[in-house]
């Protein structure tokens, strides 16, 4: 091909988010012509494209689904479509496009092809890979390792490729990315030095379908990786333990399921040890939460697969501070502690937000309820609650739900977060609870851009209160 049709060819970047703006600039920075599809249209958008088309990137905003008639203007000038996470890799848009032979990858996949020289750690899980990704960066950097953190959290992975062409960059020495299952079945090229797998429970079925195509996705991440390790504590993981790639095991007790014994354990005293060899006390670890031991032994497996000694691992994770938004304490009025965990949109993670904090609680709960069974998260609503207050779209049929259990408590529904707060502090006074805690259990899009916004709101709403730690 020659260079003056390399010119005429162009890269359509779908999604106009983080992922999709990032990609864009990433293949305008390389010299090529490149459009940006997005399928929604708003004041923000309009804004962020006009922006955009000043720096040489074109921005279309469709106002409506994708269709294959959307790129019939450039077939045959197509030189690769990057896709966005929150764009279903199985589009019929996009199955219809693979049959022109189309590159089509994810932006992962791309910042990837610019980045594989570089050592990497992939994390991945239903819970538990932010802390464990913002917890063994902080190891990383606090040993003197040039590290960056991204993918589906901190920086789309396509500004970490940018960032490293400057020619002022300290050349990095290892990536830290946590990969969600829409990042990792966009990414077949990915094969990170490291895998770390959390856990594994139902989520995001309503994209999957089903539990064994959400499985295997996660799976596919390990079976690139050169080194895979996993959490024994996870049951689904454990049963799954002989249908997976060989690699490192850790788990709070000594033994696990089947009888094998983690690499990296916690005896009944609270010390953490590498097979015999005590290592120290998970005292040092300051957030709280038997899961987070969980993530402090995967954190602790990787370092002493990169290298670090046990002393300086320690030291490390001594100064880790709660990330937000993850069982983040706010503070405390006349006893009453207030958390924000809104990080959990599943009910699996809500669960381990009300395992985790002070009872009696008074739960806030709600917004966009995703595919999965509810009942464990109910049963564990009885054990730990005084009331529930629900807000969001889907507050009504969750009410239905929980009242179905014979829930004793109150069930209050409320039309916004803040109204939903001060129902939860007035019932809180009313029986004598210990916290409030805002972790959802469900997708935040009905009313906010993403769970951060929603947290952010909760924290100002907080603060309105005089809430301070």
């Amino acid at each position: 091909m020659s260079k003056q049709t390399n010119t005429n060819h162009i890269h359509i970047v779908l999604g106009l988010g983080s992922s999709g703006i990032n990609a864009a600039k990433l293949l305008k920075s390389e010299g090529k012509k490149v459009l940006i599809l997005e399928n929604h249209s708003n004041k923000n958008l309009i804004d962020i494209s006009q922006k955009l088309q000043s720096e040489g990137i074109n921005v279309m905003l469709l106002d409506e689904q994708l269709h294959i008639n959307n790129f019939k203007p450039w077939l045959g000038k197509i030189a690769s479509i990057i896709v966005s996470p929150g764009i279903d890799w199985e589009h019929k848009t996009l199955k219809e496009l693979r049959t022109k032979n189309i590159d089509i990858k994810g932006e992962v996949e791309l910042a990837w092809e610019r980045l594989n020289h570089i050592p990497s750690i992939g994390i991945t899980g239903t819970n538990g890979k932010t802390t464990v990704t913002n917890m063994l960066n902080h190891v990383l950097k606090l040993n003197s390792l040039n590290s960056d953190m991204g993918g589906n959290i901190g920086k789309a992975l396509s500004k970490i490729a940018l960032e490293s062409k400057q020619k002022s960059s300290k050349n990095l020495e290892w990536l830290v990315l946590e990969l969600s299952s829409y990042q990792i079945e966009g990414s077949p090229k990915l094969k990170p030095s490291i895998g770390i797998w959390t856990t594994f429970t139902p989520d995001h079925l309503e994209r999957h379908h089903n539990i064994e195509n959400y499985f295997k996705i996660k799976r596919s991440l390990l079976e690139k990786s050169s080194i895979r390790i996993y959490n024994s504590d996870d049951k689904y993981l454990s049963t799954k333990r002989e249908e997976l790639p060989e690699g490192i095991w850790v788990g709070t007790n000594q033994q696990s399921s089947y009888s094998h014994y983690p690499k990296f354990w916690i005896n009944h005293k609270g010390y953490i040890f590498e097979d015999q060899r005590k290592l120290f006390h998970t005292s040092i670890l300051k957030i709280p939460g038997k899961h987070n031991l969980q993530n402090l032994l995967l954190v602790i497996a990787a370092a002493r697969e990169i290298g670090l000694n046990h002393s300086s691992i320690a030291k490390s994770i001594n100064s880790f501070e709660p990330i937000p938004h993850r069982l983040e304490f706010l503070g405390k009025k006349d006893k009453l502690l207030f958390y924000n965990d809104s990080k959990a949109t599943n009910f699996d993670s809500s669960i381990t937000g009300l395992r985790s904090v002070s009872s009696p609680i008074i739960l806030l709960a709600g917004g966009k309820r995703k595919k999965g069974d509810s009942q464990t998260w109910i049963d564990q609503i009885k054990q730990s609650t005084n009331g529930v207050i629900l807000f969001g779209v889907d507050a009504i049929d969750l009410k239905k739900t929980i009242l179905r259990s014979s829930y004793v408590g109150e069930v209050i529904v409320k039309q916004t977060l803040e109204d939903a707060t001060k129902a939860s502090i007035e019932l809180a006074r009313k029986t004598n609870s210990n916290s409030i805690l805002l972790s959802p259990a469900c997708a935040s899009f009905d009313q906010y851009q993403n769970y951060e916004e929603r947290g952010n709101h909760f924290k100002e709403i907080v603060k309105m209160y005089g809430i301070t730690k």
